[in-house]
Formats: C-alpha cells, structure tokens, sequence
C-alpha cells in the first residue's frame, strides 16, 4: 500500500482504510455530478481538452485560470476560459505614453529658464511624469479588469469605462441564439485578434467579445458550449 495511506494506528479488519475512505468519497463526487448532470469541460470540449491550466493573469488568453473566482460565481459553476483584449490593442496608449516620458526632453525648455527658477522648472518636470504615470496606470487597470468570461453555465462580459464605472452583460449558455467571429485589417490578422459576436434571446441581443486573441477558437468553444446544454436536455442530464 502506498504511504500516502499508511496509517498512525493499525487498522481493524472491519474498518474501511483510507484507500477505501478516499474511494468511496470519489463515488460520491461522481454520483454528485451525475445528480448536477454536468461534465468536465475536458470530456466534451476538443479545444480545452488540448489546452493547459494557465496561472498567468496577466495574459489575454487564459484557458481553465487557475484559482480564479468572481462575485456572482456558483459554487457548481466553473470557468472555462478568461479573456481580454489582445495587449496589441494598447498600441494608442503606448505612443500617447511614450511621448509625454520624451516631449520635456525635447521640448524647449530654455523658455522657461528665462521666467522660472530650476526649482519651478524641476517640479514642473516632476508634475508632468507623475500625470504619465497616472494616464499609464489608469490604462492598464481598465485594460487588466475588462474581462470576458466563459463558464460552462453563463458568458460574462465586464465592462471598465473608467475607473469609477463598470458595465456588466452576461447570459446563459443555453440563451445563445448564433456565435459568430470577425477578424479585420492586417494587424489584427497578423496577431490574431478579432471579435466574437454573440447573438442571445435575452433581455440584451447580442453581447461582443472584442478585439480577443483567437477570435475563431473562441467562437468554436461556444458552439461546443452550445452543444452540450442541448445533450443535457436531451439525456435528462438537467434539473
């Protein structure tokens, strides 16, 4: 028996051993998803069967995020893939960024020389690199917590206009009406990105993944998504 199970006390002949304690809590696992009527996502889906755990929540493609949760989360309900807009959408912050660091360095700073002590000067310096600063990092928490989020229940869609306000779209899985994706311009096919568009029967229409990395993959998942509410209606699978 392996040592994982050995146990402090021997064990009574009429006493289950932990092997058996550990069995018999799988069996109820299993009879428990059974009961639930769902599936791991591995068993149906070909694309997540073939991509790995990802632990790094700052990329913009994470299949299966490890110990990742959210508010409104289940607790039978488990993401399957989180999502942002491809990092090479950020181009237009960069440059905006890139020339604030630069513009004192090239600017005439001799003008102001002439009016201001060095003192002024330096703590102008000093005001205009901390509003760089303040612009890059408003930019990258709206980035970093607009979101899109696939379940194996629900699509959530967050929103980050600023960082004060927030808009929240989301839908069942077996509200989907039509997955569509649409990747545009020679950049965007390049790196592959585009949006995903998302036609439901809900209150909101049509709910739009955009500017995702893999556009076409992800548009692929939702229909296997899809395709899996609809066996589990078929099989009785469901509540």
């Amino acid at each position: 028996m392996p040592e994982v199970f050995s146990s402090s006390s021997p064990a009574k002949s009429d006493s289950p051993t932990a092997a058996d304690s550990d069995g018999h809590q799988r069996d109820k696992g299993n009879k428990k998803n059974k009961h639930h009527g769902r599936r791991h996502v591995d068993e149906y889906s070909e694309i997540m069967r073939r991509e790995k755990p990802s632990g790094n929540y700052f990329k913009a493609f994470l299949p299966k995020p490890k110990n990742a949760s959210f508010d409104t989360q289940t607790s039978d309900e488990h993401i399957v893939m989180l999502l942002r807009q491809h990092p090479i959408t950020l181009w237009k912050n960069a440059l905006i960024i890139l020339a604030a660091v630069f513009l004192p360095l090239f600017s005439g700073q001799s003008f102001f020389t002439d009016f201001l002590p060095a003192s002024y000067i330096l703590g102008i310096n000093l005001g205009w690199y901390l509003l760089t600063f303040s612009y890059f990092l408003a930019a990258f928490l709206i980035w970093f917590f607009s979101v899109f989020i696939i379940t194996d229940e629900r699509i959530i869609d967050v929103d980050f206009v600023s960082l004060l306000f927030k808009d929240v779209s989301s839908a069942k899985i077996d509200a989907i009406q039509d997955v569509s994706s649409k990747t545009g311009g020679f950049l965007a096919s390049v790196v592959n990105y585009g949006t995903v568009y998302i036609q439901t029967a809900g209150e909101q229409r049509e709910i739009e993944f955009e500017n995702i990395p893999q556009p076409a993959k992800i548009a692929a998942l939702l229909n296997e998504l899809m395709l899996e509410e609809e066996l589990e209606k078929l099989e009785g699978r469901v509540q």
